[in-house]
């Protein structure tokens, strides 16, 4: 695909974004486009963010790392995108939905907050782990700018891994002292026990999606950056949110993350 219809698709997902409106799939648009394309279109509306916005980049997220979600949206590899100062929200949040979310979904998640800089390839868990400062819950809420949430991976890709905004827990602890792939999450909507999961979930331990993620970006000479925040996947099924709703999750031995949409 040529440097002028990435950008022009680019555009697209920044005005369907800012508009509060969506597109129909790229990929039925554009039948030979590849993960490389949707990658540069990605990073073409995240530069449109930094520029026009004047947002920052603190962060990087893996997406449709679970069996439960490849399976609800029809996407079996891991998606990746950027996180922005704009999307990030601080624990109990109140999150307004009209004119800042389109078709929004609530997936738990745990998050990790670099201490050192990280450049695939050749990323190991030890590597991502040594490069940890602490791990926090997280409520990440995604949202596609593609109609319906009808995507393929180059969609999700192409759509900034159907970044909308996040929710970082308070509480911070040292990845060191867990064993993660056994962390067991909990989840509430509205008062009410909705789903749960465990830290293997997501490619079986979050150290391996994190690494799979630092050497995926790393194939485009992007790093992890000291003091970023990187979202490593949902534990369980993406579950729909509406204005009105309450969501909560708990991790044993950790803490709690919760955000209200209004």
């Amino acid at each position: 695909m040529d440097k002028q219809r990435i950008a022009e698709l680019g555009d697209e997902l920044y005005r369907a974004l800012r508009e509060g409106r969506t597109l129909a799939p790229l990929t039925d648009r554009e039948a030979d486009i590849s993960i490389d394309d949707a990658y540069h279109i990605s990073l073409h509306m995240v530069n449109q963010r930094v520029e026009r916005d004047g947002e920052r980049i603190v962060g990087k997220k893996i997406g449709v790392t679970s069996k439960p979600v490849q399976d609800m949206l029809g996407v079996f590899q891991p998606d990746f995108g950027f996180l922005t100062d704009a999307m990030v929200y601080a624990d109990n949040a109140d999150i307004p939905v009209a004119g800042n979310l389109i078709q929004p979904r609530a997936e738990g998640e745990i998050a990790f907050r670099l201490k050192k800089d990280l450049q695939g390839p050749g990323v190991t868990e030890q590597d991502v782990l040594d490069a940890t400062e602490s791990i926090m819950p997280c409520f990440e809420i995604v949202d596609s700018r593609i109609d319906d949430w009808k995507i393929k991976i180059q969609d999700t890709v192409a759509d900034n891994a159907s970044c909308g905004v996040y929710v970082l827990g308070e509480n911070e602890v040292d990845p060191r002292d867990f064993d993660l792939p056994n962390l067991k999450m909990t989840i509430w909507k509205n008062g009410e026990f909705h789903s749960e999961g465990l830290g293997s979930a997501v490619q079986g331990n979050p150290l391996t999606a994190v690494a799979w993620l630092a050497n995926t970006l790393g194939e485009f000479g992007i790093p992890f950056k000291a003091g970023e925040v990187i979202l490593s996947g949902s534990l369980a099924p993406l579950i729909p949110v509406v204005a009105g709703d309450e969501m909560r999750l708990e991790i044993d031995g950790i803490g709690g993350c919760a955000c209200r949409f209004v």
